[in-house]
This record gives structure tokens, sequence and C-alpha cells, in this order.
């Protein structure tokens, strides 16, 4: 068991989470940050490292796992301490404090918390197929952690959403050959990325439209697949020669502990004040994909503005004798850099 003092304890290393840090940096408050995942980055880093993201400011373009990159250099100044590969099982109020622990045992007293754990737990939707365990990990695969290890393979990618269809685009140009499985022939991507997919089947390049079928079965030995059976609702099958399959079905979603902390909560989220971003727990904040508040968006441009939010609030907290004298991070810089 170890202790820790802090000013705040932020649960969730993802983007939002990691932004808090500098936020709260820069008005001279301490963090430690405690998250479930083995290294900081949240689903961008867990789940789809070289997938491009296109809405962050100033960046037409930058690749997720590079993005996470960014954030914990813009971080590192104030010195964070990271409690990983843990998680939060309990958090209680003594005094005006809080109290974290985790399951590796660490016991953190902070002034606030600050919860950014996106929408909770997570982990992929597996597809209910007959011996998958024995694939997972060597032929099956519910993340892309790097492109170059599906280069010259034949792979069997499942799903109709935008995930899905944005990795037949980007691997398109490394793989063999790619079969899309869908139930449906109607897929549900962005108009345009839907768009790019027909072309690229329709060219007779590598792409192969499999629709409207859905996974059956799997064959292979020894961990590695050397086929995909898919089948149609009316009991017509195919046997697609296939060395990877990559089934995106989503994420399955769960607060966790979170939903026993008696937080106030909006379906499945935690529920705060839009000025502040607190909860209905005095000292308890919620930003990024897991508040709830009217006008909502859950981008991760916003969940930027609500770390801002509730690094302010809590400064009130933290210092509440000493007025802030607002400057700009241009004119203040940051430690060690003027």
């Amino acid at each position: 068991m170890t202790e820790h003092t802090t000013d705040i304890a932020i649960i969730g290393a993802g983007p939002v989470g990691l932004f808090a840090v500098f936020e709260c940096g820069m008005l001279k408050m301490s963090c430690h940050v405690i998250d479930t995942l083995e290294a900081v980055g949240g689903q961008c880093a867990a789940l789809y490292p070289e997938k491009p993201i296109y809405d962050i400011p100033g960046f037409p373009t930058i690749l997720a796992q590079d993005f996470v990159d960014r954030l914990g250099e813009q971080a590192a100044p104030f010195n964070p301490v990271h409690h990983l590969g843990q998680q939060v099982t309990a958090l209680t109020k003594h005094g005006e404090r809080w109290l974290v622990e985790t399951s590796a045992g660490a016991r953190i007293d902070a002034r606030a918390v600050i919860i950014a754990a996106g929408a909770g737990a997570f982990g992929a939707n597996r597809p209910p197929l007959a011996r998958l365990a024995e694939f997972e990990g060597t032929s099956v695969f519910y993340r892309v952690k790097r492109r170059e290890d599906f280069r010259g393979k034949r792979l069997v990618i499942a799903g109709g959403g935008d995930s899905s269809l944005d990795w037949v685009l980007s691997l398109a140009e490394l793989a063999r050959k790619i079969y899309v499985v869908h139930r449906r022939p109607k897929f549900r991507g962005a108009p345009e990325t839907v768009a790019r997919l027909h072309a690229l089947a329709e060219s007779g390049s590598v792409v192969e439209l499999v629709v409207p079928y859905q996974l059956a079965g799997l064959e292979g030995e020894n961990g590695h697949l050397n086929a995909v059976s898919v089948k149609t609702l009316d009991g017509e099958t195919r046997r697609l020669e296939a060395d990877i399959l990559l089934p995106f079905f989503g994420l399955s979603m769960n607060l966790g502990p979170i939903a026993d902390w008696g937080l106030e909560l909006d379906h499945g989220h935690v529920a705060v004040d839009p000025e502040t971003c607190q909860s209905s727990a005095p000292g308890v904040f919620a930003i990024g994909d897991i508040a709830a508040y009217p006008g909502k968006l859950k981008l991760i441009l916003c969940g930027f503005s609500e770390a801002a939010m509730a690094a302010h609030a809590i400064r009130d907290l933290v210092f509440p004798d000493q007025a802030l004298h607002w400057e700009y991070s241009t004119t203040k810089g940051i430690p060690g850099n003027g």
C-alpha cells in the first residue's frame, strides 16, 4: 500500500485527462493520474494508434498515437504522477478532501477529483464464434496497433461502421486481399468513406465486398487462421481464405465502480454543472465523454474546454484565499521554457 497527497486526482489518462494535467499545472496545482490501461492515451492509444484524427485545431491530420505523445509532452513539465494498470476501487470523502483508492493499493489524498474516464471501462464486442479465443492475439485482433503488421496478409474485416471502413481504406495499400463482411449492403460510415470503399471494390483492387453476410466460423490450427466462413440469413455460405480477422463491432461500455460512488447520473454518464463541470458531489468533477449536461457534444475539443473550466473551478478550492491574476500562456510561459 502506498500513500500519496496531491491537489487533484485525475481518473483517466486519455487525451482529455492528459490535457487536464496541463491546465491544472498552469494554475500551479499538482496531479496524480490513474488509469486501468498500462499506458497513457486511452482509446486513442489502445484501439487505434495509427488512425488519423482530423478535428484537432491546428492539425489538419494527426495520427492518434502522435496526438497522445504531443499531449504527454505538453503535460510533462508539470511532473504528473501516473498510476497505470490499476483501477480506482473506492472514492470516499473525508472533511473537504477526497481519498482515492486503487486496485494496486495506492491511496491518494486529493483536494479535488477529475473523472476523465471516457465512457467508463471499455472492451471490444466479440463475435459469437466457436474457437474464437483460440485465435485471439495471433490471428484475430480488435484493434490495429501497427499497420505494417498486415502487409501482404489476407484480411477479413467485419463490420459496417466508420472504424471498419476507415481501416479497409487504410490497409488496402498494404494487404494482399481484404474481404469486407457486413450483414447488409448498406454501410453506416460517413458518405464520403462509403463512396471511397465502393470505388475501391469496383476498381478490381484487393478489396471485395462480401454482403449481405455475417461471420459463421473459423478454420485453422495452433492459433493461426487459414479461412473464415460466412453465411447469409438464408443459410448460403462462403469460405474466405484468410490469415487475419479484424471484427469491428464497436465497444461495450460500462461505468464500472463509478456507478457506485453516489454521483448523480444521466443515462450512464456523470451529470455536471456546464459552467464548472462539477458533479453532484462537491469537489468531484467530470470532463470528456463521461460528462453529461444540456447541449453536450462528445468531441475531444469540447473535452479540452471542459478541462480548462474544471481546472479554474478547482483552483478556488485549492487556493481559496488567493485571487487569480490571469495571464495567457504566451506571456506566462511554462516551467523550464520561459
